[in-house]
């Protein structure tokens, strides 16, 4: 043990399945596609209610398709996003390695990247206007994030730096090595998944934002995310190679910044939402 440590007895040594129920060494039932699915049932549940009570024009029962077009864009971006920022020389020497999902790898900026071309598709597809959309699912997409940092955790992925906190975890068993380090996915969880929920939430039922300014509550996001993102990789063990000193992670945030940047400054056209459904009329 590194002296500079205390006695790895003092810690908690990670050895969570990566199961929930497992059928052969590689196929079974993995907390992590089941963080996935919670986060899209969440988001459904969202919409559906945001069109019940008026504040959203997309209808309930184009919902259905406007999740599997947000599905569709989150694994298929969030897949390319992990090679080509984080990997881009194992996909090159191996392509194959794109459809090994049993090995992991994913990446929340190209999930965003995916989500942006989707709602873009969607917008024309259902007639629906591009920023409303982007306030709607970026008022949804905290819930996802926070189930997906617990099922980092759960997998033992993804962990921070060394440390001698006393809530340290040692992840030996998933390649962290012998000493404990900072269980940076709960902190990501809390951070990414529980603040900025709370914080889209109160902006989406508390104010007129959506409403008054579509296009601010996603720009608000971006900002939001960016920033604690960038607290989070204090803590967290760089996953590729710095650029220009910057975390991976922090360094592609910063694009979130201008962009967020330029969605509140923008003016636009204020929408007209339609009246809350009223109590036992059937859905749309």
């Amino acid at each position: 043990m590194h002296p500079a440590f205390p006695s790895p007895l003092a810690y908690w040594v990670h050895d969570l399945s990566p199961f929930l129920v497992q059928f052969t060494e590689n196929i079974g039932i993995r907390y992590y596609g089941l963080a996935y699915l919670l986060g899209f049932l969440a988001a459904a549940w969202l919409l559906h209610r945001y069109a019940r009570t008026g504040r959203s024009l997309l209808p309930a029962a184009q919902i259905p398709d406007f999740m599997m077009g947000i599905i569709m864009g989150v694994l298929i971006g969030g897949r390319l996003g992990y090679f080509l920022f984080y990997q881009f020389d194992s996909v090159r020497a191996d392509p194959l390695v794109l459809v090994r999902t049993w090995e992991g790898g994913m990446a929340s900026h190209g999930g965003f990247i995916g989500v942006v071309l989707a709602l873009a598709w969607l917008a024309r597809a259902q007639r629906v206007p591009f920023m409303h959309l982007s306030d709607l699912i970026a008022s949804t997409t905290a819930v996802g994030l926070l189930f997906g940092r617990i099922a980092n955790f759960i997998n033992g992925e993804l962990w921070g730096k060394t440390t001698t906190v006393s809530w340290a975890v040692i992840f030996k068993n998933t390649g962290g090595g012998p000493f404990p380090r900072h269980p940076s996915q709960l902190y990501e969880a809390l951070l990414e998944g529980v603040l900025l929920l709370a914080l889209a939430q109160w902006r989406f039922w508390r104010t007129d934002v959506v409403r008054a300014h579509p296009g601010r509550l996603a720009g608000e996001f971006l900002i939001a995310y960016a920033l604690v993102r960038a607290i989070g990789e204090v803590f967290r063990e760089p996953d590729a190679g710095l650029i220009l000193g910057l975390s991976r992670g922090t360094f592609y945030s910063l694009f979130m910044v201008i962009i967020g940047v330029w969605l509140i400054a923008r003016r636009p056209t204020p929408l007209t939402l339609p009246p809350p459904v009223a109590p036992g009329t059937p859905k749309a």
